[in-house]
């Protein structure tokens, strides 16, 4: 099975990510994640995405594509995945079809209003050596501004500022909603209320899970 998390920054992706890895045994597989460790291991892929990035650009979606082929082909994979940041566009979406069109496949939009981004993005906060993350909100360090894991000064991202987070709003959705539709239509779409606890967001979500884990246990697609 493939689960595909659609959202905006802020819409609470990769909370959702992490607790479905738990309860599905899935791998939670961020394109974000991807490109950070490639850089960080000076793979070829990295390296290209390095000379991207400093450039003040976005990574060219081969690359991101070059990527997740990898990721995919690991033994992990193999029973199903957990998708955070990929495909962002239909263009990502039929390519992603074409890699792994044979496997059943869900996907659920996590909608969050903007008011509510705005808080979780604002109060953010990241460490720069670990990559750690913080919320001064629902995820505090034990010592105000520090990382638990390394000891770093905790920072917050220029893209994560209250001012900046309504355009990334814009753009998100000028770029999502026909990939949005593009799943309505297919059939796979469940949209999920994000405003609330993370609990009250993966509740809906586990439950069209289980159904269907426990529908294909049975041999049911």
């Amino acid at each position: 099975m493939r689960v595909i998390l659609l959202g905006a920054p802020g819409s609470g992706k990769g909370s959702v990510g992490e607790r479905l890895r738990e309860a599905t045994g899935f791998p939670w597989i961020s394109t974000g994640d991807l490109l950070r460790e490639a850089v960080r291991d000076r793979t070829p892929l990295g390296l290209r995405a390095e000379s991207q990035l400093g450039k003040g650009g976005l990574v060219d979606d081969e690359t991101v594509l070059g990527l997740l082929r990898e990721r995919l082909s690991r033994p992990d994979c193999r029973d199903g995945y957990i998708l955070d940041g990929y495909p962002r566009n239909l263009e990502q979406a039929a390519t992603l079809e074409k890699l792994d069109g044979d496997r059943p496949e869900i996907v659920f939009d996590i909608d969050a209003r903007e008011d509510v981004v705005v808080r979780r993005l604002s109060s953010r906060r990241i460490c720069p050596s670990c990559e750690a993350i913080y919320n001064t909100i629902s995820k505090r360090p034990k010592k105000e501004g520090v990382c638990d894991v390394c000891g770093a000064a905790l920072v917050q991202r220029t893209d994560d500022r209250a001012e900046i987070i309504p355009e990334r709003m814009r753009t998100y959705r000028a770029k999502t909603e026909p990939l949005v539709s593009h799943y309505a239509a297919r059939g796979t779409l469940h949209r999920i209320d994000a405003n609330g606890t993370i609990e009250e967001t993966v509740r809906p979500i586990q439950a069209v899970l289980d159904g269907l884990l426990t529908k294909g246990s049975r041999g049911g697609r």
